[in-house]
């Protein structure tokens, strides 16, 4: 089968940068698709950083500093850039305005300002796929809960297997931030990471799945926290810490299905969890819990009235949206859900509304919903007030 190659630019040669350089070596693990990555550049400040990607991935022709550079030209046809918060303005539209495809990272401008910026841009390019990175809505179990909401709904306000949502919660937690004499980095100040703080990082990654099922919050009521409150600066003094550790989002969802509580939560600081991203979606008829400290593992309930109310633990096959040459008798992690996510934006690239699966990768429109929730969020502490959303 004839594969269109599609040539990327990574702008940023940092951890992210490096995880989708290992999904492109890896493009042989996916099954029958017409299309496939290659990096053909990279730009990074440097130049450690930039030795790694020209000693590893032998495609790339152009390593700089500059990121106009990347951009000029037909060399490169689209760009995943990861780089500070502060520098998605200037970057996403310069990318967007050289006619490149994107996938950027969250949160999609350091503030709702830049966020607007950047949509401005996107509109007077329509003819360029922009699209936010957010792989953990790929893992099977996630998968499997979104396609169990999308299932026709039928009478009384039912959505999908789960009837008529009772609640929903969703997070991501870390513990990466418990250690005080972890030395402070950019995402501990305002002028980079953004007055959002653990939102802006960790957010977009949590409200990905509500959010594409419809599920938008009317209102917030934040508590935010600042846990470790100076690190050490690299050069034996102390620095400020001035963003949110942690944040717990209460909000109400209101849907033609029905009203019902929503609870999300982004923390950096969180003893004892490495990496976890989870959500549980509980219903009259249907609930289940998907958490990636077990990604073998799913819990579900399915209910009908006067039946036993029991929780099932199920192992999860190896099923993903994209089949690949693993066996199902064998375990999926998080450089299997980025080889997914990666997979859907070059589907959607080339095959638009005629993509294999029908998950694509997190939207404008999604990021920008973010924004308006974490800006509430903030006024939402400032006042100690519930905020309507727009």
């Amino acid at each position: 089968m004839a594969k269109r190659i599609i040539n990327f630019g990574i702008i940023g040669g940092g951890l992210m940068g490096r995880e989708f350089a290992s999904a492109a070596a890896r493009w042989c693990h996916l099954l029958d698709l017409d299309f496939e990555p290659r990096i053909v550049a990279i730009c990074s400040r440097t130049e450690a950083s930039m030795a790694w990607f020209e000693r590893n991935v032998p495609t790339i022709s152009l390593a700089t500093t500059d990121h106009r550079q990347l951009l000029d030209g037909a060399r490169v046809d689209a760009v995943y850039c990861a780089v500070p918060h502060n520098l998605h303005e200037r970057f996403y539209i310069d990318i967007i305005e050289a006619g490149k495809h994107l996938l950027g990272e969250k949160p999609f401008g350091i503030d709702m300002a830049a966020n607007r910026a950047i949509q401005a841009a996107i509109d007077a390019h329509p003819e360029v796929l922009v699209r936010c990175a957010s792989e953990f809505p790929f893992f099977p179990g996630a998968y499997q809960i979104g396609q169990w909401a999308r299932e026709r709904g039928g009478p009384y306000g039912r959505i999908g297997r789960f009837g008529r949502i009772i609640e929903v919660e969703a997070g991501f937690w870390h513990s990466s931030d418990l250690n005080p004499e972890k030395p402070i980095n950019w995402k501990r100040r305002i002028a980079t990471n953004g007055e959002y703080g653990c939102m802006g990082d960790l957010g977009m990654h949590v409200v990905h799945l509500p959010f594409r099922l419809g599920w938008r919050p009317r209102n917030v009521r934040a508590l935010l926290s600042k846990i470790v409150h100076e690190r050490p600066d690299g050069q034996g003094g102390m620095a400020p810490c001035e963003t949110w550790d942690n944040a717990t989002l209460a909000c109400e969802v209101q849907t033609g299905a029905g009203d019902f509580p929503m609870l999300l939560s982004t923390k950096r600081i969180a003893p004892g969890h490495g990496n976890t991203w989870f959500i549980r979606v509980i219903g009259t008829e249907f609930s289940a819990s998907f958490t990636t400290q077990n990604p073998k593992q799913f819990a579900m309930m399915p209910y009908a009235p006067g039946d036993e109310q029991a929780w099932r633990t199920v192992d999860l096959p190896y099923r993903s949206a994209y089949p690949t040459i693993t066996g199902s008798i064998f375990e999926f992690g998080f450089t299997d859900a980025i080889l997914q996510m990666w997979a859907a934006f070059c589907d959607e690239l080339v095959n638009g509304p005629a993509m294999a699966q029908p998950f694509c990768c997190a939207t404008p429109n999604e990021a920008h919903a973010s924004h308006e929730l974490f800006t509430a969020a903030l006024q939402s502490q400032r006042t100690g007030q519930t905020v309507a959303l727009p």
